[in-house]
């Protein structure tokens, strides 16, 4: 009878470890990508990470490492626009897989997506007619003004810490038409995108950045638990110490703004260790 009891709990807990292997398995996001051969990417319009060439392709610093990790993980990708308020809506909805446009590691953020290291130094910085720059180079200056940003962004997180009001718009793109327009005093807009967008030689020469309201860092997003972001994290450090990250990085001239990848593994180590 006992050598029955104990056959049966054997074979009881072989059973069970088949069956948690199995969940886990199942809630793999890394095993979901590739059964389906695609990573989907949410995106909005946003130079230099994610922008659409002459020929309509996506391209860009996020585009092209999203393109990359796609490759190393020997899936496709496919890139997605989306509202930026929705985002997490879409990862929970399986719409899309990832979030991959210079996305700031807020509070909000890292508590409802499972966030990747953080990749790329930026700020908010706020965006004014050339010809009205000297009158806006401090933050008590902005007093008064009506800003345009990105619903749901860290744009607008930061105009509602000035106390101003703000025009939500669909893209931090469609916040500098606000500005160039009229319609809107001022914008705020991530510094990598002012650099690439704002200024002598770009698309809106009649426009400056001024104010730096924060400093910040961006990382990517995936659904909550996914076991992608660990995936992501090891990619970055490859690529980080092999040159290519870098490589991509100068292509898009935000060089500047990389974060050291083969530090934060040694941090995350020490973490570990204590």
């Amino acid at each position: 009878m006992k050598k029955l009891l104990a056959c049966t709990l054997a074979a009881l807990m072989v059973l069970s470890a088949s069956v948690f292997a199995l969940a886990d398995e199942a809630e793999s996001d890394l095993a979901y990508v590739q059964d389906k051969g695609v990573l989907v990417v949410g995106i909005t319009e946003f130079e230099p990470m994610d922008y659409r060439d002459e020929d309509g392709n996506w391209i860009g610093f996020d585009a092209d490492m999203a393109a990359a990790f796609a490759e190393s993980l020997g899936v496709d990708v496919e890139f997605v626009e989306i509202e930026w308020d929705n985002k997490v809506l879409e990862l929970e909805a399986k719409t899309i897989d990832v979030v991959w446009n210079g996305m700031t590691l807020t509070d909000e953020v890292t508590e409802a997506m499972e966030c990747s290291n953080a990749y790329c130094q930026n700020a908010q910085t706020v965006i004014v007619p050339a010809d009205k720059a000297a009158d806006y180079q401090t933050a008590e200056d902005l007093e008064g003004l009506v800003f345009a940003a990105e619903a749901g962004s860290a744009g607008e997180a930061e105009v509602e810490k000035l106390g101003n009001e703000c025009t939500p718009v669909l893209t931090q793109a469609d916040a500098l038409l606000e500005v160039s327009a009229g319609t809107s005093d001022a914008a705020v807009i991530d510094l990598l995108m002012a650099a690439a967008m704002v200024g002598e030689g770009t698309s809106y020469e009649d426009l400056v950045n001024t104010v730096n309201l924060n400093s910040e860092e961006y990382g990517v997003g995936f659904r909550k638990d996914s076991d992608l972001a660990q995936a992501l994290n090891d990619f970055f450090l490859a690529s980080y110490e092999d040159g290519s990250m870098l490589e991509i990085a100068e292509t898009y001239g935000v060089q500047a703004a990389l974060i050291d990848q083969s530090a934060l593994a040694a941090e995350a180590k020490t973490a570990e260790a204590e």
